[in-house]
């Protein structure tokens, strides 16, 4: 019997390490209450930014999005160090983060080179086309350094209406989430924007992790940039505004850390 309470699945899972550069496509990840593990530990600032949002990002050189970081050590990069024993334990362990230099990364660039992620170099190269009036720097957390929530979900109906309402063959990977989502209505067919009616719901994805739907995902212009090329085109985010009010997606708060793999069911429990 269907469980009428399972809203859909996970359709695909992502990481960015490097915020703005390229993100990876995972199989599994650690979701722990800072988000996906391994996401957006790195960044770059310029010393033009205001403090507010000190980031060098794709909205000042759209070619950062062709740069490729990958981790040295995939298994490090997957999961806690103690999440195995934390997770079969009841006395609360808390999931370990690992230093930063088990978490380095190499880049590679759109035209083949390979930095270390704290290579100078990388920074000069990042610069160079921004201009010479300001300084480009790298920083790092242990924790993910998003914009706003920990977590951001946007439905694979909803990528799909809004390539429909623009004529445009939108990539997903535009969006930017962590989870991709297959969502259908109560009358199993497949609407666009379905998760906006989740803000306020807490759902339970996979066999243990929780998560808290808290808002809708307000767009900025990094939509409107190829993930392929940079290439921007403003048609897409000016439908997002003019017709959903500038939304797409929504943003959650991690309730219950754990494993999520792609596929796992959506279920809503409150």
């Amino acid at each position: 019997m269907m469980d009428d309470h399972i809203l859909g699945q996970v359709a695909s899972l992502w990481r960015y390490p490097v915020k703005s550069m390229r993100g990876e496509n995972l199989n599994t990840a650690f979701i722990g209450y800072s988000g996906v593990y391994g996401d957006r530990l790195y960044a770059f600032k310029s010393s033009k930014s205001p403090d507010f949002f000190p980031y060098f990002t794709a909205r000042d050189t759209q070619d950062m999005l062709r740069y490729t970081p990958r981790f040295r050590s995939a298994d490090a990069a997957q999961q806690p160090v103690n999440w195995a024993v934390a997770e079969t334990t009841s006395v609360g362990i808390t999931p370990l983060y690992p230093e930063l230099e088990n978490m380095m990364l190499d880049v590679e660039t759109p035209s083949g080179e390979s930095f270390a992620i704290n290579d100078p170099d990388l920074c000069k190269q990042l610069q160079a086309p921004a201009g010479e009036d300001h300084q480009v720097s790298l920083t790092h957390s242990a924790r993910a350094m998003t914009d706003c929530r920990p977590l951001s979900l946007i439905s694979e109906q909803t990528v799909t209406q809004l390539s429909e309402e623009t004529g445009i063959d939108i990539d997903p990977r535009r969006f930017r989430a962590n989870l991709y989502l297959s969502l259908k209505s109560p009358d199993s067919k497949q609407t666009g924007f379905a998760e906006n009616s989740l803000v306020g719901q807490t759902l339970k994805i996979g066999p243990k992790v929780i998560i808290s739907i808290v808002e809708k995902d307000p767009r900025c212009e990094m939509v409107m940039f190829d993930p392929d090329t940079g290439e921007s085109n403003p048609a897409i985010l000016r439908n997002i505004t003019q017709a959903h009010q500038r939304n797409a997606g929504v943003y959650a708060a991690v309730l219950v850390e754990g494993m999520v793999t792609s596929g796992d069911s959506i279920t809503l429990i409150a």
